[in-house]
């Protein structure tokens, strides 16, 4: 019940953070460490290899929260969208994270980029990836069931570079194992998560 002549605010004053299901996890920790006012939705990690589906399912999700929060912010960089997330953006009025993929949100899109030039075959994991390696890459593509298709899917391929943001002995233990699997050899490049936090940091506060 509202007190007559007291306003109450018809918004929240946090800012909802609709964020990559594959980088959720660190968002709500850098939120926590913080003590920022944000709230992480997420959405489904998977839509990573579905990258056709991210605008749309990014709209349907923020779209709403503008009516209960002061603002809503996207926790994806382009993502291979193709320009179709900024299409979005602006619609909406929404900041994005930066970049081209959520790869040049950890390392820098000028490191991934040197990756590439040294060698144009590279397999890009992040600990998520790692993490869920059998499910988002081997199920996803089916080499579980037919492991012959590797060569089809990885034939060009010439290395896997970890961006390890928080490793561990059982993580490492995970990369090796998915470069093996996958027949590649392991580069394992430490990030930490500074450049996902201040990334977040910018899109929050813009």
């Amino acid at each position: 019940m509202v007190e007559e002549g007291v306003l109450r605010p018809s918004r929240s004053l946090r800012t909802a953070l609709v964020a990559c299901g594959a980088i959720a996890q660190p968002c709500l920790e850098i939120v926590a460490r913080h003590g920022w006012p944000v709230d992480v939705h997420p959405l489904p990690p998977l839509l990573h290899n579905q990258p056709h589906l991210i605008a749309d399912a990014v709209r349907r999700l923020a779209g709403p929260l503008q009516a209960s929060y002061s603002s809503v912010v996207v926790g994806y960089a382009d993502c291979g969208t193709y320009g179709a997330l900024d299409a979005v953006c602006a619609e909406l009025g929404l900041a994005r994270l930066p970049g081209l993929h959520c790869y040049d949100v950890y390392a820098g899109a000028s490191r991934i980029g040197r990756f590439f030039d040294e060698q144009p075959g590279t397999y890009l994991l992040t600990d998520f990836l790692v993490r869920s390696f059998a499910r988002t890459v081997e199920q996803e593509l089916g080499l579980d069931r037919w492991p012959e298709l590797r060569d089809a899917y990885f034939g060009h391929y010439t290395r896997v570079v970890w961006l390890a943001q928080a490793p561990d002995d059982e993580l490492r233990r995970l990369a090796a194992g998915a470069a093996d699997r996958i027949g590649l050899p392991l580069t394992v490049v430490e990030t930490g998560h500074a450049r996902l936090e201040d990334a977040l940091r910018r899109t929050v506060a813009g």
